[in-house]
């Protein structure tokens, strides 16, 4: 007897440069094509999961030698996404001028997922950024 299984989490530890950002990208849509929904999430998730790396990459004052960790997985009917680096500080939303060249980000993260939040890591130094996103409507 066939049974389908929804993908497990993925993890990937990615260099700590602002050249991973599209190979975080890739390696979500890997995941997203292995749902049989995953085209429903693919659009903001890549978005998001972009803007999320950016920030970690750009913000972190880890050591430059550390890695960023993202994580993906399907809980129920949402996309969770986490993004961890070694860093200590926490992103804010701001309100970016309208000639700012950066700062729009985590707005962006703030108006396109459903939640999203920031924790430290649990046995590690560190912290993780999460987004849970909302299938689309078709």
């Amino acid at each position: 007897m066939f049974t389908s299984r929804r993908p497990r989490m993925f993890v990937a530890r990615l260099s700590s440069r602002a050249e991973s950002t599209p190979l975080a990208r890739y390696l979500l849509q890997a995941y997203l094509s292995g749902l049989p929904s995953g085209d429903r999430y693919r659009d903001t998730a890549e978005l998001l999961l972009g803007e999320l790396f950016a920030n970690a990459v750009q913000h972190s004052d880890g050591p430059d030698d550390c890695h960023i960790e993202v994580r993906f997985a399907l809980t129920g009917s949402r996309l969770r996404l986490e993004v961890h680096d070694a860093g200590s500080g926490r992103p804010s939303v701001r309100t970016a001028a309208p000639d700012d060249e950066h700062g729009r980000g985590l707005y962006l993260v703030n108006e396109l997922a459903e939640r999203w939040g920031c924790a430290s890591r649990p046995y590690g130094i560190g912290k993780f950024v999460w987004a849970h996103i909302a299938p689309t409507t078709v």
